[in-house]
């Protein structure tokens, strides 16, 4: 059966991640002029900073410099953390987010705003907001299997989400000396490589 480099990337990146106590949640490889860009997101219970995804990055690196998977043309590894508004895949998506807002599309249509109580492997608990703020929020238990998509909603008036754009905001004035990505520094090999927290 045929791979695609995306899937034989994937391969040799989960025992990497998993040794690291991360998840790896997604791998893209574009065309960046005459380089390839390989994008790559991790996450952990707690989140991950940023010391923890240099040291990823640096460990990715060495491992595509003694593989194949990448072939012998130049590429730019940039390794970081899902951003705020990410979508919500995973059954471990909706835990690390409980207490957070999310936009809701159902399978059987339509959509709804709802906060995350609590959640487990098949479902979670919600509080479905009222729409246009009339009537009361009220508690809904929401199967994954009824879930068409789902993403975080960001609240500007919530400390922690003004905490996690403060972040941001702090992490891109910081890169700017150094790149958009934050910190780069060239690899032995054909690839360079770049460490981001969007967390």
């Amino acid at each position: 059966m045929s791979t695609t480099p995306t899937d034989r990337l994937r391969a040799l990146l989960v025992p990497l991640a998993e040794r690291a106590g991360l998840d790896l949640e997604d791998v893209k490889v574009s065309q960046a002029g005459s380089r390839r860009q390989v994008q790559i997101d991790v996450d952990a219970d707690g989140g991950v900073d940023l010391d923890a995804i240099a040291e990823f990055s640096r460990e990715v690196g060495q491992a595509l410099d003694e593989s194949d998977v990448m072939g012998s043309a130049a590429y730019v590894l940039e390794v970081g953390s899902p951003g705020v508004d990410r979508p919500l895949t995973e059954p471990r998506h909706w835990r690390r987010n409980t207490g957070r807002l999310v936009k809701v599309q159902l399978v059987e249509g339509g959509e709804i705003i709802a906060r995350v109580l609590s959640s487990d492997e098949d479902g979670a608990l919600v509080e479905v907001q009222p729409v246009k703020g009339r009537g009361r929020a009220k508690e809904r238990r929401l199967e994954f299997a009824e879930v068409a998509k789902a993403r975080i909603q960001v609240e500007f008036n919530r400390k922690e989400d003004e905490q996690l754009l403060a972040d941001d905001a702090e992490f891109e004035e910081s890169d700017g000396a150094e790149g958009a990505a934050g910190t780069e520094s060239e690899q032995d090999g054909a690839g360079e490589h770049a460490d981001r927290d969007e967390q």
